[in-house]
């Protein structure tokens, strides 16, 4: 046996009025419309899968020599030089 829940859902007059509409039209329920229309919101997202991150990698020989000696600090210091802090 399915199990429904009750809610409220603010919709704007104008949506709930074009939904009561096409319901009428095509002789469902508002409640099924609203049903179908978040099956498929859930649907597409799902297909969409996860945010990918671009590669933004330039071309480099990685980190200066200067910067692989003496940890975070010594990059944090010489980020900051000269820079009143």
């Amino acid at each position: 046996m399915a199990r429904h829940m009750k809610t409220t859902v603010h919709i704007p007059d104008a949506l709930f009025e074009q939904t009561q509409r096409l319901a009428a039209k095509e002789g469902t329920t508002f409640k099924e419309l609203v049903a179908e229309g978040l099956r498929k919101v859930h649907a597409e997202r799902k297909s969409k899968g996860g945010y990918v991150l671009p590669d933004r990698s330039v071309g480099g020989e990685g980190l200066h020599p200067d910067a692989l000696q003496g940890g975070w600090e010594h990059i944090r210091d010489e980020i900051y030089r000269g820079r009143g802090t």
